[in-house]
């Protein structure tokens, strides 16, 4: 009797140990991450954020099952920086994703030629997750590099920077993507050169050698000609390609470029086919997934089904045709038994776009009541972006969280969920979210939030603890209409610069309360606000101490935002740059 029941104690011992021990364990089933990221979207243009003429039922259904974040803010007001800190969970001034340079347009990658990009000892989310067993992709748009010396090294490719799987535009979306017309007869033209000199370089190959051997007996001069026809072809030929749609809008799969120029039309179909293909060969394993749409950007390049399906024009259209792939998209998810194990967050990299037009008509985003947009530093449009994020069974279905949040946050969210620890060499600015998404914690962790205009501090966000208030505080403003018209004053692309005579230095500095005032409409002053000295002291000690922490890095985009030729990517013999090997149809 008494060997059964020490086989018992000890049975119940091995399993209270294995108990421990398998919580002590990574667990097995990880949910998988769909990372959602709309390029240049305003939080006003989505109907869960409050627009009312535009149709967003997928985006909108995803509010209503998730979480929204009201008040989500992005490191920057460009595409480069702000992709940077999300990447990473740092401001890009940390990481050199940064120009001086006084054209505003410098403070991005400005095309595929240039050697700068993310530093290669940056870590991010990917490379994170993917040390603990995730298969990783990037579909999309990526604009952090490519080259460094020439033009195949890819040294600044997605894969150095933990995505296992990259398809998509290294670039980003510009007018020159979308040809006119007669593009299309230049691309004609052009494959028949290439068919020339093709017939050329055999022909002179052929002619010497038969010269050589004294199998032909024709003059070297005849071959010499034949030689300088072909340099002067090959002159005119290159001398065409100085349109940017050639080098820069091209779509590759892993390092192999499979279509340039890209037919921009088709692009983010292809796009969608691989990120299906992709969650569909990953079910059984956890994975993240980075759908880097290129919506919205302009030229909004529109398949024929949703050309005037909006009563807002080329954009409108747009943003519907956005929310049709975002819903194809969760239906890949839904029809792998994927939902309950996904973590699902969508999200733009800054506010909309309100100064771009084509011809007289402005086909730019929509901030709602908040002033500025993309490209006006600090304000509050190009900051404020909007946040979702969805896990049936783990997270509230719509709840709504005010508390200030930011783009920097999912790297360190991200990490916390696997049981890594965030990198101890340098600071990282996001926080874990998850407490706060759960309910367990009621305030933001962000007391201070700065926000930057390339490597100049423009403004301040300070939440105060234990309190609701949210100031902000403004040192510098670009010049430009709050209207939403053309605006920025001197701007090249209606993108504002960060110093110089187009911007207004505020002595003393502007102060907001975006609790009460979100528009930023009326600035407060010692006379209407008693709380005006504390506030700007308070702020001003937060500015010194982060100041301390900033380390002196090459500023990428100062220093490497040249355009070089011969980094130029190129999928056949330079410079004739032409393939399509994106074949089959691609319908909706």
């Amino acid at each position: 009797m008494m060997e059964h029941w020490d086989s018992l104690i000890i049975l119940s011992l091995f399993g209270l140990l294995f108990k421990i021990c398998g919580s002590m364990a990574v667990p097995e089933s990880r949910p998988n991450v769909l990372l959602i990221m709309a390029d240049d979207l305003g939080i006003g243009d989505l109907g869960c954020f409050g627009n009312v003429t535009l149709r967003t039922p997928n985006i909108d259904s995803l509010c209503k099952e998730g979480i929204k974040l009201t008040q989500h803010i992005s490191a920057e007001s460009l595409c480069t920086p702000s992709r940077s800190a999300f990447l990473t969970g740092r401001y890009p001034v940390r990481t050199g994703m940064v120009s001086r340079n006084g054209i505003r347009s410098h403070g991005i990658i400005n095309s595929l030629g240039v050697s700068g990009g993310l530093p290669r000892n940056e870590t991010t989310f990917a490379a994170t997750l993917k040390k603990y067993g995730y298969r990783t992709a990037l579909i999309g748009k990526w604009h952090q590099g490519l080259n460094c010396k020439y033009r195949n090294d890819h040294c600044h490719h997605p894969k150095h920077y933990g995505f296992d799987y990259f398809y998509g535009m290294p670039f980003t979306l510009f007018y020159s993507c979308v040809p006119d017309p007669s593009c299309d007869t230049e691309l004609a033209i052009a494959k028949k050169l290439w068919l020339c000199m093709e017939l050329i370089i055999i022909a002179v190959l052929t002619l010497t050698v038969g010269k050589l051997t004294h199998l032909v007996s024709i003059p070297w001069l005849f071959i010499i000609c034949i030689i300088l026809f072909g340099f002067l072809l090959a002159f005119s030929w290159f001398c065409s390609f100085q349109n940017d749609m050639y080098w820069d809008c091209i779509l590759m799969r892993q390092h192999e470029i499979t279509e340039q120029p890209m037919k921009a039309e088709r692009a983010s179909l292809i796009m969608l086919k691989e990120a299906v293909s992709f969650i569909e060969r990953n079910q059984d394993k956890p994975f993240l997934l980075f759908y880097s749409l290129l919506h919205v950007h302009t030229p909004l390049p529109t398949t024929n089904e949703f050309v005037g399906s909006s009563k807002h024009s080329f954009y409108g259209d747009f943003v519907e045709e956005m929310d049709f792939l975002v819903g194809k998209i969760l239906d890949a998810i839904d029809e792998n038994g994927l939902k309950n194990n996904t973590i699902v967050y969508f999200t733009s990299d800054h506010g909309g776009h309100l100064e771009v037009m084509r011809g007289r008509l402005h086909i730019g985003g929509y901030n709602g009541i908040y002033k500025g947009g993309k490209g006006m530093a600090g304000w509050e449009g190009g900051i404020r972006v909007p946040g979702i994020v969805r896990w049936p069974g783990i997270l509230p279905a719509g709840k709504v969280i005010e508390e200030p949040t930011s783009l920097m946050d999912i790297y360190p969210t991200l990490t916390a969920l696997v049981g890594a620890t965030l990198p101890q060499d340098r600071v990282i600015d996001g926080r874990d979210l998850m407490p706060l998404l759960k309910g367990d914690v009621q305030h933001s962790e962000h007391e201070f939030l700065y926000h930057y205009c390339g490597p100049f501090l423009h403004a301040v966000r300070w939440h105060p603890r234990n309190s609701d208030a949210v100031w902000k505080v403004h040192y510098v403003t670009p010049i430009f209409q709050p209207t939403g018209a053309i605006g920025c004053h001197d701007a090249l692309y209606g993108i504002c610069p960060c110093e110089g005579e187009n911007v207004t230095h505020h002595d003393p500095p502007l102060l907001f309360e975006l609790s009460r005032d979100p528009s930023e409409s009326k600035p407060l002053s010692p006379d209407n606000e008693p709380s005006y000295d504390t506030v700007i002291k308070r702020v001003k000690k937060a500015v010194k101490k982060h100041q301390k922490t900033l380390t002196p890095v090459p500023e990428q985009l100062t220093l490497y935002n040249k355009d070089h030729i011969w980094l130029k990517p190129c999928c056949g013999v330079f410079p004739f740059c032409l393939c399509d090997k994106e074949t089959g149809k691609f319908t909706l």
